[in-house]
């Protein structure tokens, strides 16, 4: 069975690149391009994971990755970030926020399905 993941991104040629490289290699996709949404398709799709952008208008990813993990209902789904955000403040904020794993950007399509791979267990 195809794993999915929820790409939220509010740059849309980051959410095509790696909804794209995702299919390719066997993963079924949905997006959504800000926080709110994020946080209700991960309510409405129970992905078997969410890669999250931090920097995004109104909520964002530090938000949703709070409201995520605060609901009962989706706080077992992995939260991997995905930002040019890469100080050491940023990686710790979420980690504490409960992330699972954090993906630099730039970053290379293998590094990222690798790490995406890992915390799926695929």
């Amino acid at each position: 069975m195809k794993k999915k993941i929820l790409v939220v991104d509010d740059e849309t040629y980051i959410s095509l690149m790696v909804s794209g490289r995702l299919k390719a290699n066997g993963f079924e996709v949905v997006t959504a391009n800000d926080g709110q949404m994020g946080y209700e398709k991960t309510l409405a799709e129970k992905p078997d994971l969410v890669l999250l952008d931090i920097m995004m208008p109104g909520v964002d990813g530090y938000e949703c990755l709070r409201m995520i993990k605060t609901n009962a209902e989706t706080a077992a789904i992995p939260v991997m970030m995905l930002s040019a955000k890469a100080q050491q403040a940023d990686l710790a904020k979420a980690r504490e926020v409960g992330a699972s794993g954090f993906i630099t950007k730039p970053f290379k399509a293998d590094e990222m399905l690798a790490q995406i791979r890992e915390v799926l267990a695929v």
